[in-house]
């Protein structure tokens, strides 16, 4: 009894793309996002696919939205049941999607459970990469403030860039500006996504063109990796045959010391289109 009193249960969500064996292998409870096609409600990464989203491109755009509290709260109940405790939940960018202030709000209704909520302030594989350390730390026994207090650190260790072939899908989702967009794809300039000390996305660099773009992310990498140690992931949204073009770039670096490759799900896909290109450094 006493196990399951001092056990750590490890919640994220869909966005933190993270091959389904790592899910399995450390036990981790993930919350699907939801993808909307009218009335029509779909789990993020459950129910549909990232090829089913971008085959209805660019005819069909759905919507996005946050985890839901219900799956949430039951979550909670059937960890609560299980005698469990102590609950770590790490998540998408608050400035990004409303899931990690859902989390938290709801965890008050819980008073009983010590859950712990951290802000990746990042998504993708750059909150994947929290999760997995995560892991390894409760695989490891440590204490969940101890672990919260590294993810912290290890938060600021993470770096994320990506280019698409368009903006037209982050004006729909509202993520960027309008004018910027429609001048951006006029002038053909491409910008090099990431995301700020805020969790916001904002363009980290411009280049002009398709190929430049890709280029440019093969060079962040190595600016980066000249005096540290990375480990990488380079994923896409139906860009398979760029990426791993790219994958076998970066792996001819002398400081990379392993890389994780695939593809983003299918609620991230929503709001870059296909296309996307990203590089994500975790500095050791």
């Amino acid at each position: 009894m006493d196990n399951t009193k001092n056990k750590i249960a490890l919640i994220t969500d869909s966005s933190c793309d993270l091959p389904a064996e790592i899910l399995k292998e450390h036990s981790i409870f993930t919350l699907p996002l939801r993808v909307i096609y009218g009335d029509k409600e779909y789990r993020d990464g459950v129910d549909i696919t990232p090829q089913e989203v971008y085959d209805r491109m660019p005819h069909e755009i759905p919507k996005t939205s946050m985890a839901s509290p219900s799956d949430c709260t039951n979550l909670f109940q059937s960890l609560r049941e299980q005698g469990i405790r102590n609950i770590l939940s790490i998540n998408i960018s608050s400035g990004l999607s409303g899931t990690y202030d859902m989390i938290k709000m709801i965890s008050k209704d819980f008073p009983d459970l010590n859950i712990v909520t951290i802000d990746s302030k990042s998504l993708s594989i750059g909150l994947g990469f929290m999760v997995n350390e995560a892991a390894k730390m409760i695989a490891e026994g440590l204490k969940i403030d101890e672990i919260k207090e590294k993810i912290l650190s290890i938060r600021e260790k993470i770096k994320l860039f990506y280019c698409i072939p368009v903006l037209e899908y982050l004006k729909k989702g509202g993520r960027i500006n309008t004018v910027a967009a429609t001048i951006g794809d006029i002038m053909d300039i491409k910008p090099i996504i990431s995301v700020n000390e805020e969790g916001k996305y904002y363009s980290h660099a411009k280049v002009r063109g398709r190929k430049k773009s890709l280029d440019k992310l093969v060079e962040i990498v190595k600016e980066f990796s000249e005096e540290n140690i990375v480990r990488l992931a380079v994923m896409h949204g139906n860009a398979e045959k760029e990426a791993l073009k790219i994958k076998e770039t970066l792996s001819k670096l002398p400081n990379v010391k392993d890389i994780l490759f695939g593809q983003i799900g299918p609620a991230l896909g929503v709001h870059t289109g296909p296309g996307l290109v990203g590089v994500c450094i975790y500095i050791q």
